[in-house]
């Protein structure tokens, strides 16, 4: 089985890119189960019910998230719908939507960190209770672990290897080269990268940013222009054992 997990898709030109790659991808790879990021799909900073429609009716199964879920208001009705949008696991209960969803017998998990990014509940043990709860016969576990800090990342797929399928890394929007299978048959990557413009500050317009850098007043970021990177990683999984047998970075560039 072929999964394919897309990073952080930035504004309309990270969406036009997946519209335009996608189909195409999944047909020529004979992909079977497409997971992205869209937490930065509107405009670069949230989801809206508009976007996310988008990316479904594009090829994308399941859509993840991370911090900036919450940022477009109207999508926080849907979390609770049959939209298949996910938010973090790990936030307080009571919040609004699903951490995990179960779709053609795969998994999905979104996990948010907690170092230099808030304060919230454990993911190791999170995980731990969740995987305490799923049915034995799901052994495909695919996650998404939206962190900040490298070591986090690589402790959580260490902690998982063995127990899950993938643990992917997103929010740094900078794909890392450390794509793996961990000894006990985990794949991992720290980082998938983002889908938006190549020419800016992680999606951003450069201008923008360096304005804020070099003031330190806040102002408002618009998505970057120009070339856009569709970043993604692939992955085959044995359906019997739901353990990685291969692992593919995939970096094209779209005008």
């Amino acid at each position: 089985m072929l999964i394919l997990a897309i990073g952080d898709i930035i504004g309309k030109p990270g969406r036009q890119a997946v519209k335009e790659i996608l189909p195409g991808l999944k047909k020529q790879r004979g992909i079977d189960f497409v997971i992205a990021n869209g937490e930065n799909v509107a405009g670069g900073i949230g989801l809206t019910p508009a976007t996310a429609e988008e990316l479904l009716e594009a090829g994308v199964d399941v859509i993840t998230s991370g911090n900036h879920i919450w940022a477009q208001k109207d999508i926080i009705p849907c979390l609770d719908g049959k939209m298949p949008v996910l938010r973090p696991l790990n936030y307080p209960p009571g919040v609004p939507g699903r951490g995990y969803i179960v779709v053609n017998n795969i998994v999905v998990v979104n996990l948010i960190g907690r170092t230099f990014i808030g304060n919230f509940d454990c993911p190791f043990r999170t995980m731990d209770k969740l995987l305490a709860e799923l049915p034995l016969e799901l052994k495909t576990i695919i996650i998404d672990f939206h962190a900040e800090a490298t070591s986090e990342k690589v402790a959580l797929g260490h902690y998982l290897d063995g127990r899950v399928s993938a643990v992917l890394g997103t929010h740094t929007h900078v794909g890392t080269i450390d794509s793996k299978i961990l000894p006990k048959g985990t794949a991992y990557v720290t980082d998938i990268g983002m889908t938006g413009p190549d020419n800016s500050i992680i999606g951003d317009d450069i201008d923008a940013v360096l304005e804020r850098f070099l003031t330190m007043i806040p102002n408002r970021l618009s998505v970057g222009k120009g070339r856009v990177t569709f970043n993604a990683i692939l992955i085959e999984i044995d359906r019997g054992t739901g353990l990685a047998t291969g692992i593919e970075r995939i970096c094209w560039e779209v005008d």
